[in-house]
């Protein structure tokens, strides 16, 4: 519990940070990778805010995704839903840095989830 409150802090630092050195904008949709760590397979979600896509038995939504207005291919921050079946709580929810993946990352047996970049068109 300590370790995910130490990552979660860590997480508004750098969500905060680069608010104050930079302006972030809004896209209007976003790349997500997922892997399948039993068959190996990774497939790459590409969603417009708000859309919802399915890998294997997880469900993914990109509520938002946003960039650095003066940078678009620097880096990717996508709040993300993910779901595993038909689970009322959700496996993750939250903000994923294309960046530094591994900051805020969903713990799960089968599957690793990632935010890759935004769609700036």
């Amino acid at each position: 519990m300590a370790t995910r409150m130490i990552r979660l802090a860590a997480l508004a630092i750098a969500l905060a940070a680069p608010a104050a050195a930079q302006e972030a904008t809004q896209a209007p949709g976003g790349v997500v990778r997922v892997l399948d760590k039993i068959t190996g397979i990774v497939t790459d979600l590409d969603l417009a805010a708000g859309e919802s896509g399915t890998v294997g038995h997880l469900s993914i939504v990109l509520d938002e995704c946003r960039y650095p207005a003066d940078n678009p291919s620097g880096d990717a921050y996508e709040r993300l839903e993910v779901r595993y079946r038909s689970v009322e709580t959700p496996v993750f929810q939250g903000w994923m840095i294309a960046s530094a993946p591994a900051l805020n990352a969903m713990d799960h047996p089968r599957y690793d989830v990632w935010a890759l970049r935004c769609k700036t068109s």
